[in-house]
């Protein structure tokens, strides 16, 4: 049977609700399921988003025309009924339900299972059919409890401490920075925020704010660029993107470790690459068993898979007898 949502030259494309998911080119009806860049673009006529992630899309694009919407929420866009549930991707993430010619169609977004102080948690959602992300979708990628994660990066930071060297953690901007510093503020709760100093490159300033005025808690911040010349970084945990690897900003830190908090750190090769001291394995999508099981759990018969190792994955389903298809799109995935 077709499925309720199909893939056209500006994105995904529900004909039932005369609506685009997440497109990549201007349309005159857009849902968008989180802020990334790959998933919220400018240009649209109109944008339909959460009501948590309207503070990131106001960020992101500018002011423009939108219609937020509470999670469960549901309304009427052409002949389908919509509503957006949560993904637990990052603040604010959506999964899209489209209920249309007596069928249910889930358009997941990006999602992970793991627990998450800085969002909302996935919400499984029973559907006929399920088009879901494959970013990780390779028996080797399983994450450990995040809790535990983040103890060996404080323990790496206290290394950093005792060997009165700057700890320099690469992550994405928006999601990985603030759920690192919530996830560290539960594990340092009681202990007086002077005494664990966090720097901020400028990239990694606005999106901690987003979430701080969303009621986020996280640790306490200070952008690098304020610190003027000062040079006693050592023993200083300092949060920067990725592409502030190798530059010339590095040097301010003189005797620094380097590591990297990414689902591909599951790969010791990508470490090495890198040239880092460390990598950390924290993602914001959902690993091999979790895919898995997501899948299973909404009962769907039809699955499609997008961006990512599709081919391994809809190779799985249909050996399960699941009628599944790969759907090739332009979302890159902020950790790819």
């Amino acid at each position: 049977m077709k499925p309720l949502v199909e893939l056209r030259a500006e994105g995904l494309y529900c004909p039932a609700g005369d609506f685009h998911i997440d497109p990549w080119a201007p349309v005159p009806r857009a849902l968008i399921t989180h802020g990334h860049g790959d998933h919220a673009r400018a240009g649209m006529g109109i944008y339909h988003g959460t009501a948590a992630g309207l503070p990131i899309l106001r960020w992101r694009l500018g002011e423009q025309h939108y219609q937020a919407h509470e999670y469960g929420e549901g309304f009427a866009l052409g002949d389908a009924w919509v509503s957006l549930h949560p993904a637990g991707h990052i603040l604010g993430s959506a999964q899209v339900r489209i209920e249309a010619q007596g069928r249910c169609w889930v358009v997941s977004g990006d999602y992970k299972r793991d627990p998450d102080p800085t969002c909302a948690p996935f919400e499984v959602l029973p559907c006929d059919g399920f088009l879901t992300e494959a970013t990780f979708a390779l028996p080797v990628y399983r994450w450990e409890p995040t809790e535990s994660v983040v103890a060996d990066i404080l323990a790496w930071w206290d290394e950093c401490r005792a060997q009165e060297r700057t700890a320099v953690l690469f992550c994405y901007a928006l999601g990985k920075a603030q759920r690192l510093l919530a996830e560290l503020a539960l594990q340092l709760r009681g202990v007086p925020w002077e005494d664990r100093p966090v720097y901020l490159h400028g990239a990694m300033a606005m999106g901690v704010d987003v979430y701080r005025e969303a009621g986020v808690r996280m640790l306490h911040t200070e952008l690098v660029a304020e610190q003027g010349r000062r040079g006693d970084w050592q023993g200083a945990l300092v949060l920067a993107p990725p592409s502030a690897a190798g530059t010339p900003w590095l040097r301010r830190f003189g005797r620094a470790s380097t590591a990297f908090a990414s689902g591909w750190m599951r790969v010791r090769g990508n470490r090495r690459r890198r040239s880092l001291d460390r990598g950390f394995v924290v993602s914001d999508h959902a690993d091999w068993p979790s895919l898995l099981r997501t899948i299973r759990e909404t009962g769907a018969k039809q699955v499609l898979a997008t961006h990512g190792n599709t081919d391994a994955l809809v190779r799985y389903l249909r050996e399960d007898g699941v009628d599944a298809q790969a759907l090739r799109s332009q979302f890159g995935g902020e950790e790819t």
